[in-house]
């Protein structure tokens, strides 16, 4: 890929995907203060390496807004990162449509987007391939168990087919 402009966008959630529901994991780091948070210490200071290595430009996609700059990113490493604008209420629209995916496609602008959650459905899916130009990888993450290897090798595929199309 050519230039940050030219990057994937890769929206990020962090409950489910970066904070496990499942049995906790041993922190692999001494965790900083939980900020009234002990769902924190689930985080896998690992992932945030990970993810800057996938060479997409990171936007997050959650209710923590800018909280997720202020006390998720120092824990994986990440610098601050834009934040996607969440409407208050799941408004008026589609049955089943999760109330991120208008905002996420917008934001995107018809660019080649990633999106990493654990709730993204089958009319979500219909939705941005109705809605967006571009290419788009809806990839839904198991809440208990995370961010998995598994999960980094269906992005690291996907992102590499757009690098060299068939």
């Amino acid at each position: 890929m050519t230039a940050a402009a030219e990057r994937p966008l890769l929206f990020l959630d962090i409950d489910g995907p970066l904070i496990p529901f499942g049995a906790v994991q041993p922190s692999l780091t001494e965790a900083p203060s939980d900020h009234g948070n002990p769902l924190l210490a689930r985080l896998d200071p690992t992932l945030g390496a990970r993810l800057l290595a996938l060479g997409c430009s990171l936007v997050w996609a959650t209710t923590w807004m800018e909280e997720a700059n202020e006390v998720v990113a120092p824990r994986l490493g990440l610098p601050r990162l834009p934040v996607l604008d969440l409407p208050e209420a799941d408004g008026p629209g589609l049955r089943g449509l999760h109330w991120k995916t208008r905002p996420l496609i917008e934001w995107a602008g018809g660019r080649p987007f990633v999106w990493v959650d654990d709730e993204i459905g089958a009319v979500d899916r219909q939705w941005v391939a109705a809605a967006h130009p571009g290419p788009a990888l809806l990839h839904r993450v198991d809440p208990a168990r995370g961010l998995q290897n598994a999960d980094f090798r269906a992005l690291g595929d996907w992102l590499a087919a757009l690098d060299h199309p068939s």
